[in-house]
């Protein structure tokens, strides 16, 4: 056996004994095995997601951040390197770039397993940070709001006062400029989601809807586990239906992501 040959079997030992290790939550046992296989072959970029994964059960942040933009730089697609890599700059207060590593994440782990357990885990972090986001942004506007609804009400008190120093704005100008502002505000206000953008098994908006020969919409990690766990046919309809034939419902998937975009309080409720 070559001597590269016999370190990358080393290394896979080292990892598997990480692994234990990490099951008994012998996490500083797990870190040095997975330590002594980046050492071996440190271009694997597995052995740096692992060691990143004990470094997060220890909320070591910055450790996780460092071990998983190498791992990312060894490989792009790696759904755990860029989903804890989020988790990292989030426990930064980085929230933009957190959420682009979430959304990142994301997408490569439906493309790869899209009914996974991994999946619905980003997905509940990337909704938590899409909500606190939402929150921030929403104080901002409603104080925004508030500064330019005073600031138009005095314009009038100004504009009505200019032959009278005493007299008021009249209360239908007032009234029309509230109406004005509670429309603006309209969109940060939690209220129902259209029926449309959910699905018919959860109730709850699409996040990566498919369509079916049918041509109902649903959920497609809840579909496909639907066909897994219940039998191969149409929930609604009760027709023969293969995970193959599932198409995604782009139309939908847009339509979700433009009123998330405007009503970013959907988040919470899903």
């Amino acid at each position: 056996m070559s001597p590269a040959a016999a370190s990358k079997r080393q290394a896979e030992l080292l990892k598997q004994e990480g692994n234990a290790f990490f099951k008994k939550d012998r996490i500083s046992a797990a870190i040095d095995a997975y330590t002594g296989a980046i050492t071996l072959c440190p271009n694997v970029a597995v052995y740096w997601t692992n060691r990143a994964l004990c470094y997060k059960r220890r909320n070591e942040w910055l450790k996780v951040e460092e071990n998983c933009r190498m791992a990312i730089r060894l490989d792009s697609h790696s759904v755990k390197a860029h989903y804890m890599l989020g988790l990292a700059l989030l426990n930064r207060d980085e929230l933009t770039e957190g959420i682009k590593e979430l959304e990142k994440s994301l997408e490569l782990g439906r493309g790869a397993h899209p009914a996974s357990y991994m999946v619905e885990e980003i997905w509940q972090e990337l909704s938590k940070a899409k909500y606190i986001e939402w929150e921030s942004l929403s104080r901002e506007r409603v104080c925004q709001l508030h500064m330019l609804k005073e600031a138009c009400k005095q314009a009038l008190r100004n504009y009505n006062s200019l032959d009278n120093p005493a007299a008021y704005a009249p209360e239908e100008q007032l009234n029309e400029l509230e109406e004005v502002f509670q429309k603006a505000a309209k969109s940060d206000i939690p209220a129902e989601v259209p029926d449309h953008l959910c699905c018919k098994i959860t109730l709850d908006i699409f996040r990566d809807p498919v369509i079916t020969p049918s041509g109902i919409t649903y959920e497609r990690a809840v579909l496909l586990d639907h066909l897994h766990r219940v039998g191969k046919f149409d929930p609604v309809t009760r027709e023969a239906l293969e995970p193959h034939q599932l198409i995604p419902n782009l139309a939908i998937k847009e339509a979700v992501h433009a009123f998330l975009s405007e009503h970013g309080w959907a988040y919470r409720m899903r």
